[in-house]
């Protein structure tokens, strides 16, 4: 509800300009004319008013107008706003008679209130319906807002809900990767490999917890995850892996989505350098282009398949990522994959 300071202030202000207009404009008067004088003779039909004002809303809001309920409620208003016109007139006819008004002095009280009473209907009309207007649209407006504000925050708690869902997603699948990569050291009886993979495992998962909830994080802090992924996938690779990374002093506290470079290198690895004998490369890189982040990841390894499609044919990984880009930054953003120059796969994005 307005303050009630609010409502009254208008009619204050009437107050002070029919004082004004009575002080300079009104012909000469005996006794002389006097600013507080005229002041107190005019301010209590408007302070009347002033204090009818939040009656008036009380009334609205207690009858409200509504497209079904007008009928019911119309007669209430009719009564409330009679008796503001009712007192409205008493008021003005007590100040004049006060105050030494020569028209309240030589009329008679009783038919100079019936004929004020009479004038002035349409002007009470006015007032009254017009501080009903003012209820009814101030209180729409803020039901309106009420409702966009918690609309908003739903479709936030909804994004939020569905971003932690995906990354969420990531957690099983890297690590259902890394289990199964060290079963296949068990079974060569690989001890310090497997116990070197456990411990790195370890170290992703308590950094995959520290960070659970939080959807943006430090590009430093993501390189350190990815850092430790990367070291356990050395010691499945032995020397068929060389990871380079390249990113930019600048950027290192730029924020990012959490694991979006590990799924990236993972997809990399899996499925352009693992599939051959030979050894490969995977780099990485982050900078600044034009006031956005550029992030990429390339591989020389077997490369794409023919018509590949990123909507169609990404796997976990990449639709992980679209689908966290899309949430995070919907119309502001670009990931690309694609044939890397002089052979393997590209993978870039770019974000605010």
């Amino acid at each position: 509800m307005a303050p009630a300071w609010v409502m009254a202030a208008p009619w204050l202000l009437c107050g002070l300009i029919s004082t004004s207009q009575v002080y300079f404009l009104w012909p000469v008067r005996v006794p002389e004319p006097s600013f507080l004088r005229d002041l107190a003779w005019q301010y209590p039909p408007w302070l009347y008013l002033a204090a009818a004002a939040p009656l008036v809303a009380r009334m609205a809001r207690r009858f409200p107008l509504g497209r079904d309920s007008w009928t019911r409620h119309l007669a209430p208003h009719l009564l409330a706003n009679a008796t503001l016109a009712s007192g409205y007139a008493l008021v003005v006819c007590v100040a004049g008679v006060l105050f030494g008004d020569a028209y309240y002095q030589e009329t008679p009280f009783l038919f100079a209130y019936g004929k004020l009473l009479a004038k002035g209907v349409q002007l009470q009309l006015f007032v009254y319906w017009l501080v009903v207007g003012f209820v009814h649209a101030y209180d729409y407006h803020r039901k309106a807002r009420d409702a966009e504000l918690a609309f908003c925050r739903l479709e936030t708690q909804l994004a939020h809900a569905q971003l932690e869902a995906l990354k969420m997603q990531l957690h099983p699948h890297f690590l259902f990767n890394t289990l199964h990569a060290i079963g296949v050291l068990v079974r060569k009886q690989d001890t310090q490999g497997s116990l070197q993979m456990l411990s790195g495992l370890a170290d992703l998962l308590r950094l995959a917890l520290d960070n659970t909830g939080r959807q943006m994080v430090p590009l430093k802090q993501e390189l350190d995850f990815l850092g430790r992924y990367l070291a356990i996938e050395k010691v499945r690779f032995c020397d068929r892996l060389d990871v380079r990374i390249d990113v930019a002093p600048e950027v290192l506290d730029a924020l990012v989505p959490n694991l979006i470079l590990q799924p990236l290198v993972e997809n990399a690895i899996r499925h352009g350098i693992a599939p051959r004998a030979a050894a490969g490369r995977v780099v990485v890189t982050a900078s600044r282009e034009r006031g956005a982040l550029t992030l990429s990841v390339r591989d020389d390894g077997v490369g794409l398949p023919e018509a590949f499609c990123v909507e169609r044919c990404g796997g976990v990984g990449l639709r992980n990522v679209r689908a966290r880009l899309g949430q995070l930054f919907p119309a502001d953003h670009r990931f690309e994959v694609a044939a890397a120059h002089g052979g393997g796969a590209a993978v870039s994005l770019q974000i605010p």
